[in-house]
């Protein structure tokens, strides 16, 4: 993989920084921390590290002008990888609070229902069906029941059947991934997943960009 390739990281405050970049670092890559939009435009990619609370990271991406600068480079079509909280704000809005998403895909998030077999937050690990034809870039050496590190009690609701769905179970059936051209985004953290989720960096890294 080119270390020459430059790869923003998203900085709204309460990001799991460090264990994205030091993963990215791993695979080669010059990363750049960005808590303004100045100069993004010169990145290869964009990733999104997931931590904090939705009404939170949102103020924050408005405050900083993030949230247009993110749009607008989703809607571009250019490599776009969000984590947990970078795959929620996709979407229009949250019970986790009263700000609207950035409204990309069709789709809400919603709180895990207690259930006594099922404890919240859905911790640990779990196994991801990806729902993409065989052979697809995206998951080169990873298959069905291939297991991820999850950390979470929302999950994204009634997402538009025109986005790749990633399902994962916990009591109930979840989107827990979505492929919509070149944004991809995970309700697990892949930088928390060994070497599987290093594997999927890579191949987001040397297919899609």
């Amino acid at each position: 993989m080119s270390g020459t390739r430059k790869v923003g990281v998203v900085d709204y405050g309460t990001g799991n920084l460090k264990s994205v970049v030091k993963a990215l670092e791993f695979l080669k890559t010059k990363v750049v921390v960005f808590q303004t939009p100045e100069g993004i435009d010169e990145m290869d990619a964009l990733f999104f590290p997931g931590q904090g609370t939705f009404d939170q990271c949102m103020k924050s991406l408005a405050s900083s002008g993030l949230d247009k600068a993110l749009v607008n480079w989703i809607r571009n079509g250019r490599p776009y990888f969000g984590i947990c909280l970078g795959l929620q704000v996709l979407f229009e809005k949250s019970e986790e609070g009263t700000s609207p998403g950035l409204g990309l895909f069709q789709g809400e998030v919603t709180r895990f229902q207690s259930e006594s077999n099922f404890k919240i937050p859905h911790m640990g690990w779990n196994s991801v069906c990806w729902n993409l034809p065989g052979g697809h870039h995206l998951t080169e050496g990873l298959a069905d029941g291939d297991q991820f590190y999850f950390v979470h009690s929302y999950f994204v609701n009634g997402v538009s059947s025109e986005v790749h769905r990633f399902e994962t179970s916990y009591g109930i059936p979840f989107v827990s991934g979505i492929l919509s051209d070149n944004c991809v985004a995970t309700q697990f953290h892949p930088e928390k997943s060994q070497a599987k989720g290093l594997r999927l960096y890579r191949n987001f890294l040397e297919k899609m960009l």
